[in-house]
């Protein structure tokens, strides 16, 4: 009789002592500085990679004190083996970000030091600015009459959703995380959204906005309690954002909009198109909950550029 082989262990990437520090560093982010769910998860992966790096570069998985005796040159290799890997600037240098944070974290009591690390420059990258829609092409998305769903409580269900990041700047997991019971079913309503990092805001809620997603609770067939999710799945259950970045695609097809046109970008349309008809740079930012007015500005990069294509395209001596 042929015995089975036994399955290959699972992978060691830290000794226990820094596993330890890693989880602590974990629930800091999560509860102290109350970060979005999927930041820590990014986070966390960064810091995976990094030490699955370190057990091959050291030899054996790392413990605490091998990050207190990291050297420049050991960040550098880090580097140079994710570009290696095949991964891009913008890659690379968001990968030590969550690096840096749990080096931070383990600099306040004594067991690592930061300096290596804020030594080394992230590899440089180019800017990406914002691709909003056109008026016209947003105002398309946004219209029932365009929807393509064969279920018409599914349709309005997406157009309301589409609304909602439109009409309010909304992020599809701000919008998916709204209760029935705060459904905005009157005009002139405002919504407070909870953000990234638990940063709350106010969102007016826009007539066309009250009026879409009560449109989709008349037909909605599942009548759940008022602490469930306001938008469902086909099977009554919490809505997967897959559905919506899906009914987007079947939208850009149908409308003939670039790659560029997907659910974020109609939240990238409502800065523009707001700061484009002489809206004030601060209330775009309370509008999208952003912390640092410098992440705002970048929709005035993106309106000058509109500027200029249409001074190109226009004037007689461009």
């Amino acid at each position: 009789m042929v015995k089975a082989k036994p399955t290959d262990a699972p992978l060691v990437i830290a000794r226990p002592d820094l596993m330890k520090a890693v989880e602590r560093w974990r629930r800091h982010l999560a509860q102290e500085r109350r970060l979005a769910a999927n930041t820590v998860e990014a986070y966390a992966r960064d810091v995976d990679q990094f030490l699955r790096f370190l057990t091959g570069h050291l030899g054996e998985p790392p413990k605490l004190a091998d990050l207190a005796d990291m050297r420049v040159s050991d960040i550098r290799a880090f580097l140079a083996a994710r570009r290696n890997g095949g991964a891009g600037s913008r890659t690379v240098a968001r990968g030590i970000a969550g690096v840096r944070s749990l080096i931070r974290f383990l600099e306040r009591d004594g067991t690592a030091t930061g300096a290596p690390f804020r030594a080394v420059r992230p590899p440089a990258q180019k800017r990406s600015l914002p691709r909003p829609l056109p008026p016209e092409a947003a105002s398309k998305v946004v219209s029932l009459d365009q929807a393509l769903d064969e279920e018409p409580w599914i349709a309005a269900r997406n157009t309301a959703i589409f609304a909602l990041l439109y009409g309010g700047g909304l992020r599809i997991s701000e919008a998916l995380a709204l209760k029935r019971s705060e459904a905005p079913r009157n005009a002139n309503e405002a919504l407070r959204i909870t953000g990234k990092g638990g940063k709350q805001r106010i969102v007016p809620v826009l007539p066309a906005i009250s009026a879409a997603v009560a449109h989709y609770l008349r037909l909605c067939p599942y009548t759940p309690g008022p602490d469930s999710p306001l938008f469902l799945g086909a099977r009554g259950g919490p809505l997967n954002p897959r559905m919506v970045q899906r009914a987007m695609e079947k939208l850009r097809s149908a409308l003939n909009l670039p790659d560029t046109a997907t659910p974020h970008a109609l939240r990238h349309s409502f800065a523009t198109h707001i700061l484009a008809s002489g809206g004030d740079l601060r209330g775009i930012q309370e509008l999208l909950g952003h912390a640092s007015l410098s992440t705002t500005q970048v929709y005035t990069e993106v309106d000058t550029d509109r500027l200029m294509a249409a001074f190109t395209a226009a004037h007689p001596r461009a």
